[in-house]
């Protein structure tokens, strides 16, 4: 059971995916914390590998930039694959100086001036919502873990480069509560809500618009391990 954009077979992908932008944030943390972790996709270099974590089979696969490129994964993910969560595992740039490089964020909510949904399947809600229960499974195991999550509204957007007629950080905070900015947890949510499936957004911060401080490529590839233990222990 393939598809144009995963060449992974039936029984190959877990029923619980943890889903990195970047694929080589994907091989990271398969390397790192997967036991006999197999490379099950890597069409478009999109890797995705299969393995146990604590005795329980994941699946970690990335799902590129923008909501396009995780709404086709994800979707295919849910509904040819049989997968039935989702935990996105990215990075996302700050709003506000409450929030601080390497602070992990856990989505309450996610607005989007983005037609996504509305193009998907004629959705014109700009707020999508993810698991109460996955929520609450993660909030509990970040507490068993002694690590500290940010329960917050998230500004997905399609854009990643502005210009300045258009609404700024400081405008979007202000008019809809966001306090960081991602590209892809919007389309997440709504695949999940039109699915039946469970979908949830831890984010790090990379980077602040607030204060102008970021992390490195290579830091945001391999330290943001706080959000990566909490995800995989969410997912068992």
């Amino acid at each position: 059971m393939s598809t144009a954009h995963n060449e992974a077979k039936n029984g190959e992908i877990a029923k619980c995916v943890l889903m990195p932008g970047d694929p080589l944030r994907a091989k990271f943390i398969a390397e790192t914390f997967l036991e006999d972790a197999k490379l099950v996709n890597q069409v478009r270099n999109m890797l995705a590998f299969t393995g146990t974590y604590k005795g329980k089979e994941v699946t970690v696969m990335a799902s590129g930039m923008g909501m396009p490129s995780i709404g086709i994964y994800s979707y295919e993910l849910f509904s040819q694959y049989g997968v039935e969560q989702i935990i996105r595992i990215g990075s996302a740039g700050a709003y506000t100086t409450d929030l601080k490089l390497r602070d992990v964020v856990l989505a309450d909510s996610v607005w989007s001036e983005s037609n996504y949904a509305k193009r998907q399947n004629g959705c014109e809600d700009d707020v999508m919502y993810p698991s109460k229960e996955l929520n609450e499974k993660i909030q509990k195991v970040a507490e068993e873990l002694g690590k500290k999550v940010i329960l917050d509204r998230v500004h997905s957007s399609d854009v990643f480069y502005t210009e300045d007629n258009v609404d700024t950080y400081a405008d979007i905070y202000r008019k809809h509560g966001c306090t960081c900015v991602d590209m892809e947890s919007f389309a997440l949510f709504h695949n999940a809500n039109v699915l039946g499936k469970k979908a949830a957004c831890l984010l790090t911060i990379s980077d602040s618009l607030a204060t102008g401080e970021e992390a490195s490529t290579m830091e945001r590839q391999t330290s943001f391990t706080d959000m990566m233990e909490i995800a995989l222990n969410a997912s068992i």
